[in-house]
């Protein structure tokens, strides 16, 4: 996945906004909260996605090779992982992870701002 692919696929997700900040980094967000960031690549010329995720899913991706406990804030005990094998295998894997990035933050905002923003979520308290 690259950037491009990256943007248009948070694009498609409901409500959600998308600004560069960070040293020029992709950010999108659900109700003001950041869910997803492509940029902080080690590697300048290769692209690097950095998600929200449950403690489970941590646990097992940072084991994974082409994972990695993000840098910033899985130091601060933040349960976030950064995709840094951006060679295409694990694209459909990313997809899923980063709609369930926007699914846990989106859970993390009050019911009144999600109604306002139109969200529906189903709520799996196994995984959060």
């Amino acid at each position: 996945m690259d950037y491009e692919q990256f943007n248009q696929f948070c694009g498609g997700l409901k409500a959600t906004t998308h600004v560069v900040q960070w040293g020029n980094s992709h950010v999108w967000k659900v109700g003001g909260k950041v869910f997803a960031i492509g940029g902080w690549s080690k590697k300048n010329d290769q692209p690097a996605f950095t998600f929200k995720s449950s403690p489970l899913n941590y646990e097992f991706l940072s084991q994974c090779e082409g994972y990695i406990p993000a840098p910033y804030f899985a130091t601060r005990g933040m349960k976030w992982i950064q995709q840094t094998d951006t060679t295409g295998h694990l694209d459909e894997d990313l997809k899923y992870y980063l709609s369930e990035s926007y699914r846990l933050v989106a859970l993390g905002l009050s019911q009144r701002k999600r109604n306002e923003l139109g969200i529906v979520l189903e709520n799996r308290n196994a995984e959060t």
